[in-house]
């Protein structure tokens, strides 16, 4: 019993290492960061615009989007707008691009644009400096 106890909280103590080095290596906001991690992960809450700011260095952003239906995407990142309800800016980056004439969506609250085919979405833009 003694040794399940010691093995136990030196278990514990490993995870509290590892989630230590963790957050003082990867501080916050930075997409390998735990909170970032775990909230791709679906299981963390994190702020749904430092997500989407956070998506901007994250390589494998596309995988949060590509696939999904508008309804799954609005329950992750909350509302997306049409090109109407779009900021200027963003019609102008849209209107000037290869996606000029198909479906797409705007996260509400950051500079990503979901292009989509019927009902999923296939790509994830940044309409940043078009």
């Amino acid at each position: 019993m003694k040794r399940i106890v010691i093995s136990i909280l030196l278990l514990c103590a490993l995870v509290a290492i590892v989630f230590g080095v963790w957050a003082l290596t990867y501080p916050q906001p930075d997409p390998k960061s735990f909170q970032y991690v775990f909230w791709k992960l679906g299981v963390y809450p994190l702020d749904r615009r430092m997500a989407t700011d956070l998506m901007v260095g994250d390589s494998d952003r596309n995988r949060l989007v590509v696939g999904k239906t508008r309804e799954q995407l609005e329950k992750r990142f909350g509302t997306l707008l049409s090109f109407a309800q779009a900021p200027q800016y963003f019609k102008k980056c849209y209107l000037d691009s290869p996606w000029n004439g198909r479906t797409v969506m705007f996260i509400e609250g950051s500079a990503w644009m979901v292009v989509f085919d019927g009902d999923r979405a296939t790509e994830l833009v940044l309409v940043k400096g078009c």
